[in-house]
């Protein structure tokens, strides 16, 4: 039987709806950088985190279908830092970690990989005209101790969605996002300028950058037969 990757995540990674589109998350976009036989199985829910994600049964679903030989690829932190919802809020120190560890072990106990993606970046730049380094405040650094941690792989989105955020510039980088005027689009007739959820273009180039990642990973190494492209990084068509 083929390997399933499944996807934990929020919104950033979501499937969208046509009411939502242009709107698009990175998890859509996957499958054109990773060949079959591999399954992409997206299960990112828009506005979940960590808790969230548990106390609505999202998680369990996956265990329900998670067999030995699948990887689960677990992105959050946009939502867990909301303190203003205690439905989905967590403490980057504690609570946080604990519901990412649960994760992990529940993952490795069916005999599958668990991969920890860093939040990918909200588009949020300094004066100096860099990316913010806490454009998703501490649950990024968070994500990566955990990973050490507990020898969980990483994925470094985070990182690497603000190089190319970066290298963009602000005013070009507004591409990659949901950033439309008024009367362009009917589902957003006011317009929209969304510098969290991406346009269809960003949502490709982030899921890029997830399969850059999954190649370049020693870790990963058994999934590396599926990535489209050659073993480096700039060699992956798109």
């Amino acid at each position: 039987m083929a390997p399933k990757l499944f996807i934990a995540g929020d919104s950033t990674a979501a499937a969208k709806d046509p009411s939502q589109k242009p709107m698009a998350g990175w998890g859509e976009y996957l499958g054109r950088f990773l060949k079959p036989p591999l399954v992409i199985d997206n299960r990112a829910v828009n506005g979940r985190s960590t808790k969230s994600f548990l106390d609505e049964g999202c998680w369990a679903a996956i265990e329900q279908d998670l067999r030995a030989g699948d990887a689960v690829l677990i992105q959050f932190g946009h939502n867990d830092e909301k303190k203003e919802d205690p439905l989905r809020y967590t403490d980057p120190d504690t609570e946080y970690r604990s519901n990412l560890r649960h994760f992990i072990e529940s993952t490795r106990d069916r005999g599958a990989t668990p991969v920890l993606l860093t939040s990918v970046s909200r588009r949020r730049f300094t004066a100096d005209g860099l990316p913010d380094p806490l454009a998703v405040g501490p649950y990024p650094a968070a994500m990566r101790e955990v990973a050490a941690a507990t020898g969980t792989p990483l994925l470094d989105i985070f990182a690497a969605s603000q190089l190319l955020y970066r290298d963009l510039g602000p005013e070009a980088s507004t591409t990659l996002f949901l950033h439309l005027p008024a009367n362009q689009h009917p589902n957003y007739p006011e317009g929209v300028a969304d510098d969290t959820h991406f346009s269809e273009e960003g949502a490709r180039q982030i899921a890029k950058l997830v399969a850059d990642a999954i190649a370049c990973s020693d870790s990963l190494s058994s999934f590396h037969r599926y990535c489209v492209g050659l073993d480096r990084v700039g060699d992956l068509e798109v």
